[in-house]
């Protein structure tokens, strides 16, 4: 069983859907830390009730990124971790963490990449009065949401689509498709060169 830890910014659901499978026995990992950039982000009340350690920090109170990544890599050694998952993590990964942990962190994204990199991807899908968005599992390199993706799932905008009713479709996508994925990559162990779709 691989010891995983999540980053997270915000509030957390696809880390709770992850806390969820991992409970009912449905995925093959333990979640050792989370990683959360924000004192204030639900994710950490997420983290207490599962009663998963936690390393919260505020980026500004550190002369540099390297200097906070410093002390993120040292808790992920303390912690045993062999397993990043961001969810949610408003944060570039630098070349530390990279260096560190090589071909072993995803991240999930609301759009199908390349299309709607970054922040507000639904909100760009929205303005871009797009037919289609989704949801892509990629392993993170050093860019804005440009590494190698893994699989992506189509979500359908519909005619009168609002934030919230993307947003909900979105994350129904997401809560069932990234914990089906780690479980895939957390037991195979392999590398996923190729890129998979799968369509609604």
């Amino acid at each position: 069983m691989k010891k995983i830890a999540v980053f997270a910014s915000g509030s957390g659901s696809n880390f709770q859907a992850i806390i969820d499978v991992v409970q009912a026995g449905h995925l093959d990992a333990n979640i050792s830390l989370l990683v959360c950039d924000k004192p204030g982000a639900f994710a950490i009340e997420r983290a207490r009730a599962a009663k998963i350690p936690s390393f919260i920090f505020t980026a500004k109170d550190y002369p540099s990124k390297e200097h906070y990544e410093e002390e993120i890599l040292a808790q992920l050694k303390t912690s045993g971790v062999e397993f990043i998952v961001l969810a949610g993590y408003m944060r570039l990964i630098g070349s530390k963490l990279l260096a560190e942990y090589k071909g072993r962190i995803v991240n999930i994204h609301p759009s199908l990449l390349p299309a709607f990199p970054g922040k507000d991807a639904i909100g760009q899908a929205l303005a871009a009065q797009a037919k289609w968005s989704g949801v892509t599992i990629h392993f993170v390199d050093e860019g804005m949401d440009t590494g190698p993706i893994i699989i992506q799932e189509r979500v359908r905008l519909d005619e009168n689509e609002t934030r919230e009713s993307l947003q909900q479709k979105i994350q129904k996508s997401e809560h069932k498709l990234y914990p089906s994925v780690l479980q895939m990559l957390l037991t195979q162990g392999d590398v996923i060169n190729d890129t998979k779709a799968r369509a609604n």
